[in-house]
């Protein structure tokens, strides 16, 4: 990394105090846990199967 890479906006900075926080952000960038790729379980389906369907409907309902 380069010094060109930080850039103080507002005010004065001196270069041990670039070097602090250029180390920070590094720590912290490294110590952040890697994205996992979980597999995340089937929704449940919205339709029924009719071999699991009760043989019996009420005349009022409708699918």
């Amino acid at each position: 990394m380069s010094t060109a890479d930080i850039r103080v906006e507002k005010g004065h900075a001196e270069p041990e105090e670039v070097a602090a926080i250029t180390a920070v952000l590094l720590a912290r960038a490294a110590a952040r846990p890697e994205p996992t790729t979980h597999h995340r379980p089937r929704p449940k389906a919205a339709w029924r199967r009719l071999e699991r369907e009760p043989g019996f409907r009420a005349p009022h309902s409708w699918h």
